[in-house]
């Protein structure tokens, strides 16, 4: 019997969890920290918390900012020894604990300095139980320039969180991938059966292989193939190593935290050719694409490469956002018709441009149209954001990848929640529904132009996200899309239309009150709806999310939906700050529980029927699951966990059939090819990762895994 408790996170939260603290008029105190050693926190914050809180200090969603107004109104009464213990403890998401005190001490002083403490002749130890308030009285609120190299501020701070030695860019390994053919619409809208061409195989988005060499009866004779070692670096991460690799006639295109891609044969495991697009200080890299004779990357940094797939050397590069203004990229483009569909993140901060998805001509990179995700005064939906202005209007992220109906001519897409997340925080109600965020949206691929949309949380007040992955299926006759959100609602649209057609409630939720039979509307309950800032209220699944990024995957044989699940609760408070042009919005503070009901079972993966939206099977576990779905044409479902277990569970059944231990944490999008006519299964391992890391390390302690080993496994049926 696993016993429940409530695990906080606060303070400044460098995991999104902060105390609420009030502003209090103070005496200024004398400095606490050197110049010396704020240089040595700026080196140490670039490779360990730039990931996530951004080279400028402004923070990203979960990871909000570090200097400014929101920042000081949350740590005005605490302390130094305060902000030095919560790094030691928690930080980074992914390998809390592994920041020595005399290195935290360093960034503590780095993030004095960026709020205007000056320097002095005294070094910041972790015993120094300054108030921070009383420090930091000089910078102006907002997100401040970053300190420059001698502490000064001007046009060249943003090289303050640089890397600390020369980046590489460019084309570092040459080769040629041998007889390559190039991949036409053709082959996109029917996929070879040996290849992988795009985020989750398909246009469906089913993460289903056809393949059926490895099946139900010999899978048991699954043994290693090759391993390949990938860039460490997910620890300062926002979601550290999630790839999905691409296939083409036996040959993997891999993509790398740090904005790197490698071509390696896949029979192998040998290296042909390498490009660093840079940043290396780059988050997480999903996926990419791959049309014609080239692959395309969309870099942390909101460029988009095209890569010549053959030999690795660069065509062209297009920057489509200012990251300047805290957008970036996670996941990859789609690739419609000689266009290549972007999404975007990084869109908390108030810059008044709001978020979009961008479309880019493949061949010249050339931006062909923008989908405004927020709404505009004055346009459809537009009074939709109460009384806020539009440099007030935050979120709406596509931050994963859409999919694609040939027929319909329509691309789907998801958006993420308002931001920031509790409406009390954003000058708004539950009420306001803040189109087109928490919404699936079908656009017309050739335009941009809107051609429905369906909001499955109007007003969204609880961090729970809605852009995950569209999975496009018939049933009986009619077109469905089907999607999950961190709600844990499985919902079933008409996707020509948008109508709503049914949802299932796959884990445990007590947000919603009810959602409507015929509209699927639903209606939160009704603290939810007056909560105040500082008013916690309690939430059934957290912000870790009932599903986020891990996919579910379609199998067409038994017509089941097989779907990565997490069962857990927090309790949230939004918190009061600043509105102001150029900052991030406040965050919240967030304290997570084990889900009741489940003694203490994290991790759960279910089958669900697509006719009568039934669950058919399900398997719980203490480990969370951390990759996507792949299932096949062998009646077979792959999937791995925190605990570094990959498996493979009987589809129709759910019995596990194989498993193997790998060196870390399997996290990612496995895969299935062939090279040389042989069927290999590809799955990556990986750290960092925002909620689906630090909660899994605040609720199940127990479960250690090496705080390195970001690699590439293949596995092949041994002979008989």
């Amino acid at each position: 019997m696993i016993t429940t408790h409530r695990f906080w996170l606060f303070t400044i939260g460098f995991t999104g969890a902060c105390a609420l603290a009030v502003m209090a008029a103070q005496q200024p105190q004398a400095p606490v920290y050197t110049a010396a050693q704020a240089t040595a926190g700026r080196a140490a914050y670039a490779t360990t918390c730039a990931g996530c809180h951004q080279p400028d200090l402004g923070g990203l969603n979960e990871a909000p900012q570090l200097a400014g107004g929101n920042f000081m109104s949350s740590w005005n009464t605490s302390t130094t020894a305060d902000l030095v213990a919560l790094i030691t403890k928690t930080m980074p998401p992914g390998a809390p604990g592994t920041v020595d005190a005399a290195t935290a001490a360093s960034i503590v002083a780095y993030i004095l300095e960026a709020n205007g403490a000056p320097a002095g002749p005294q070094a910041l130890t972790p015993a120094v139980t300054a108030r921070i308030g009383a420090i930091g009285m000089q910078q102006a609120a907002g997100v401040p320039a970053a300190p420059g190299p001698q502490g000064g501020r001007g046009a060249a701070a943003g090289a303050a969180a640089a890397t600390p030695r020369a980046a590489r860019t460019g084309r570092t390994v040459a080769g040629e991938v041998p007889g390559y053919v190039p991949v036409t619409d053709e082959m996109l809208r029917t996929p070879p059966a040996g290849d992988w061409l795009m985020a989750r195989r398909s246009y469906q988005a089913w993460s289903y292989s056809p393949l059926m060499q490895i099946t139900r009866d010999n899978v048991r004779r699954l043994r290693l193939a090759w391993v390949w070692n990938m860039n460490e670096g997910g620890l300062g991460t926002t979601g550290g190593s999630q790839p999905m690799p691409l296939a083409h006639n036996g040959v993997l295109y891999l993509v790398h935290t740090g904005n790197v891609v490698q071509a390696i044969n896949g029979r192998t495991g040998d290296l042909i050719w390498e490009y660093r697009a840079g940043p290396e200080q780059g988050g997480p890299m999903r996926d990419m694409a791959i049309y014609q004779d080239k692959v395309f990357i969309a870099t942390s940094d909101a460029r988009m490469v095209a890569i010549d797939a053959r030999n690795g050397s660069r065509v062209w590069e297009t920057r489509f956002a200012d990251r300047e203004k805290g957008f970036m990229t996670v996941s990859g483009p789609l690739v419609v018709k000689g266009k290549l569909i972007q999404g975007l993140a990084g869109c908390s901060r108030f810059t008044g441009d709001g978020c979009y998805i961008t479309a880019l001509d493949a061949t010249t990179g050339r931006i062909e149209w923008q989908f405004n995700t927020i709404a505009r005064p004055g346009e459809p939906g537009g009074d939709t954001w109460g009384t806020q202005p539009m440099t007030f209007r935050a979120g709406g992220e596509t931050w994963i990848t859409g999919s694609y109906d040939p027929d319909l001519n329509l691309t789907y897409w998801g958006t993420a929640q308002a931001k920031p997340w509790v409406p009390a925080s954003r000058g708004m109600s539950a009420l306001d529904k803040a189109l087109y965020t928490s919404s699936t949206l079908a656009l017309n691929p050739d335009t941009g132009k809107l051609v429905w949309h369906f909001q499955h949380a109007p007003g969204e007040a609880l961090d729970l996200d809605e852009v995950f992955e569209r999975v496009l299926v018939d049933v009986d006759g009619r077109k469905a899309v089907f999607t999950i959100g961190k709600p844990g609602i499985l919902w079933k649209l008409d996707r020509q239309t948008g109508q709503f057609m049914g949802h299932k409630e796959t884990v445990f939720q007590n947000i919603f009150d009810s959602i409507d039979p015929k509209t699927g509307t639903p209606t939160y309950r009704a603290d939810i709806i007056g909560a105040k800032v500082g008013q916690p209220v309690t939430a059934c699944p957290s912000t870790f999310g009932g599903h986020n990024w891990q996919a579910m995957s379609y199998h067409p044989g038994s017509a089941l939906l097989v779907i990565p699940l997490n069962q857990s609760c927090l309790e949230i408070a939004g918190r009061g700050g600043e509105l102001k042009a150029g900052a991030s919005g406040p965050g919240a503070a967030r304290g997570w529980f084990e889900m009741p009901g489940t003694n203490g079972q994290l991790g759960k993966l279910a089958a669900f029927d697509v006719r009568t939206m039934k669950e058919v099977w399900s398997y719980e576990q203490r480990a969370s699951f951390l990759t996507s779905v792949l299932s096949t044409g062998g009646d077979l479902a792959f999937v791995g966990d925190l605990d570094r277990n990959f498996r493979a569970f009987d589809v129709r059944s759910g019995k596990i059939l194989w498993q193997t231990r790998l060196g870390t944490s399997v996290q990612g999008f496995p895969i299935s090819f062939t090279a040389d006519g042989k069927q290999y299964i590809a799955v990556t391992t990986g750290l960092g990762g925002g909620s689906p890391r630090q909660v899994p390390s605040l609720l199940t302690p127990e479960i250690i895994y090496p705080l390195s080993g970001n690699s590439l496994y293949v596995f092949e049926l041994a002979e008989n």
